[in-house]
C-alpha cells in the first residue's frame, strides 16, 4: 500500500462523515421528507454531486444518519442510568431519560416514526433492527438486575411500551406519576 492510500481513505471516512453529519441536522431539524441530497448538501461544506459520490443513494444516508442518532441517545441513557447504584432507580433514570429527550424534542418522536414506516416500505428492516436492538440491549442489561422472571421478554414489552409511551406523550401527555405507575405493571415485583 502507498503512503497516499491511507490518506485517501482517511478523507473519504472524513466526507462520508460530513455528510452523515449534514443528514443529523436535516433530520432533526426538518424531519424525514426533507432530507434529501440537495438539503444535506446544503448543510454540508460539500456539493449534491459529492452526496452522490460518497453514497450509493439517500437512504443509505438516512439510515446511517438515524443509526448514529440513536447511538448518541443510548450512550446518553446509559449516563443517565450510571447516576444511581439502585436497579428500580436505574430503569426509571433511563425511562425518564428516554421520554423528556422525545418531550424536549417533539419532532424526533415523529421523525422515528416516519422513519420506521419509511424503512419498512422499502424493505430495510435490518437497519430498523440495529436501532432498536442497541435500546433492547441496554433495557435488557437494567432489568437483569431486578427480580422478574424473564429479562428478555420483560426488555421487548419495555421497549414496546416506551415506544407507545412516546406517542401517547405527544398526543395526550401522562403525568409522570402515571408512567411510573405503567412502568411498575410492566416489571412487577420490582417496584421503580
Amino acid at each position: 500500500m502507498t503512503p497516499t492510500r491511507p490518506v485517501i481513505e482517511a478523507n473519504r471516512r472524513g466526507k462520508r462523515e460530513q455528510i452523515i453529519d449534514a443528514a443529523k441536522q436535516v433530520l432533526a431539524r426538518d424531519g424525514l421528507a426533507a432530507c434529501t441530497a440537495r438539503a444535506v448538501a446544503d448543510a454540508s461544506p460539500l456539493t449534491k454531486s459529492a452526496v452522490h459520490y460518497y453514497f450509493d443513494d439517500i437512504h443509505q444516508i438516512v439510515d446511517l444518519a438515524m443509526r448514529e442518532h440513536v447511538t448518541a441517545m443510548v450512550t446518553d441513557l446509559r449516563r443517565a442510568a450510571a447516576g444511581t447504584p439502585d436497579p428500580a432507580e436505574k430503569l426509571w433514570a433511563v425511562v425518564h431519560a428516554y421520554l423528556a429527550t422525545f418531550a424536549a424534542q417533539p419532532n424526533a418522536a415523529f421523525l422515528w416514526f416516519e422513519y420506521w414506516i419509511d424503512a419498512g416500505r422499502r424493505g430495510s428492516t435490518d437497519a430498523i433492527a440495529a436501532t432498536t436492538q442497541d435500546m433492547r440491549t441496554l433495557l435488557e442489561e437494567l432489568v437483569a438486575h431486578l427480580p422478574v422472571d424473564d429479562p428478555a421478554a420483560t426488555a421487548r414489552s419495555l421497549l414496546s411500551w416506551l415506544l407507545g409511551t412516546i406517542v401517547q406523550q405527544q398526543v395526550q401527555p401522562q403525568p409522570l406519576a402515571q408512567v411510573r405507575q405503567e412502568l411498575n405493571g410492566i416489571v412487577g415485583n420490582a417496584t421503580v
